[in-house]
């Protein structure tokens, strides 16, 4: 599942910057010839094959996804007629997989990441997944050691270790925090807390019964949509299920709360950047060693 319905606002003033109109930011290029979006689905791709793929996005946002479907043989757009956060979008991939394959084990992952060395990022997604599809139960996140303080990341707490996919230790989760303050995120760091990357992995039914759990009528909302059958049906109950939907972002309103079974695996070093704002695409470009014509009119400095 590759979450593509963000509009990008923190990174509105360098895509005007690049293209001089807004654009949201996964189907922007920032590094190299390929959108974010583009990357996420190569690096997706070298995990799970195309039409085992699905792209959740706004319906408004379709009129940009040519280039990165050009390639046949899939992936599938489920396509949200209105943003109502991180916590519709999983819930409804989740739902729709379900109906489609009860037992499925579902891996997601954001399009507004940069990742340097992907072949290293895959074999340890890859080895998670196979963690949850014979242990459905879990939740599993992919946690980030920490390279500054980042109050506004998702931070991990590891707990006792629980087993291993591979050679990748997992450990319970301790505690979840949504964007603490930058005091607390300075204690979490020194106590061993790794970056949430929001890459996680879980059986169809641990996402929904988690959704059930902390966001009951979002859940049901979505579930009822699913029912239908149909592009024109589907396309009307998802609009009637939206209409009147909670908005809720995953991260806070499931993570950080839910009871259920919640894991991490840490990455090893493949230089994970999450580009969420103009400071750190300045210093993810920096760290690669570019330096694009557009930079220095932004007049930013990237984060220390």
């Amino acid at each position: 599942m590759v979450l593509a319905g963000g509009e990008g606002v923190r990174l509105r003033p360098l895509i005007r910057e690049i293209y001089g109109h807004d654009l949201p930011k996964q189907y922007a290029v920032l590094t190299g010839g390929r959108s974010l979006l583009e990357q996420t689905l190569d690096r997706v791709r070298l995990i799970v094959p195309p039409d085992r793929t699905v792209v959740v996005t706004m319906a408004s946002h379709l009129r940009h996804l040519g280039r990165e479907l050009r390639h046949g043989g899939g992936p599938q757009v489920l396509a949200q007629p209105q943003d109502r956060g991180t916590g519709a979008a999983m819930l409804l991939a989740a739902h729709w997989i379900q109906a489609r394959d009860p037992q499925a084990a579902l891996m997601f992952f954001p399009s507004d990441h940069f990742i340097r060395d992907e072949a290293a990022f895959a074999r340890r997604a890859g080895v998670v997944a196979r963690f949850v599809e014979k242990q459905p139960e879990w939740l599993v996140l992919l946690g980030a050691p920490p390279t500054d303080l980042e109050p506004d990341f998702g931070w991990i707490q590891p707990g006792e270790r629980i087993g291993a996919a591979g050679y990748a230790p997992i450990f319970r989760v301790r505690r979840f925090l949504e964007k603490p303050s930058a005091e607390l995120a300075l204690s979490l760091r020194c106590s061993g807390a790794l970056w949430s990357t929001f890459v996680m992995a879980g059986s169809a039914r641990a996402v929904i019964d988690a959704g059930r759990e902390c966001v009951p009528r979002l859940e049901e909302r979505l579930s009822r949509a699913v029912a239908f059958h149909g592009p024109d049906q589907e396309r009307w109950a998802l609009g009637q299920a939206y209409a009147l939907a909670p908005a809720a972002n995953f991260s806070r309103s499931v993570l950080q709360t839910t009871a259920k079974p919640l894991a991490v695996a840490e990455l090893p070093d493949v230089g994970w950047h999450d580009l969420g704002t103009p400071a750190r695409v300045l210093r993810m470009l920096g760290q690669i060693g570019v330096t694009p014509s557009w930079a220095s009119s932004l007049q930013l400095q990237p984060a220390s």
